[in-house]
């Protein structure tokens, strides 16, 4: 089984960044994506194997696809330096945080937590 996930992060760098290091470690990334609007539309037509998730998209919190991966099953973490991001959401309480920035071994640790990869 493919090991996919759904990234979704404004920040441009950040996300060219994340996509680089997951695919280095065998993951095929869908997106990066910025929007909830570009990430609600690829959840259309697949399922990741799980999600990694920036709460504050610019000038929209994520807490819309948060839902959608919730309702459809597929688990997701958060990548945020808000030590709370259940603040955003109740979707959002219990999700992992694999922080901001971003570590390796974390994020890798969070997403074998979630998949079993």
């Amino acid at each position: 089984m493919q090991k996919t996930i759904l990234v979704v992060e404004d920040e441009f760098l950040i996300a060219m960044d994340l996509q680089q290091l997951l695919e280095h470690h065998g993951w095929r990334v869908m997106g990066p994506v910025a929007t909830v609007r570009d990430a609600l539309r690829l959840l259309e037509d697949e399922l990741p194997s799980v999600a990694l998730l920036d709460i504050n998209l610019g000038n929209e919190l994520v807490t819309p696809a948060a839902e959608a991966l919730r309702a459809r099953g597929v688990p997701f973490a958060v990548a945020s330096a808000y030590d709370r991001p259940g603040l955003f959401g109740k979707v959002l309480v219990e999700a992992p945080n694999a922080g901001k920035p971003v570590g390796e071994r974390r994020l890798l640790a969070l997403l074998a937590q979630l998949t079993g990869f």
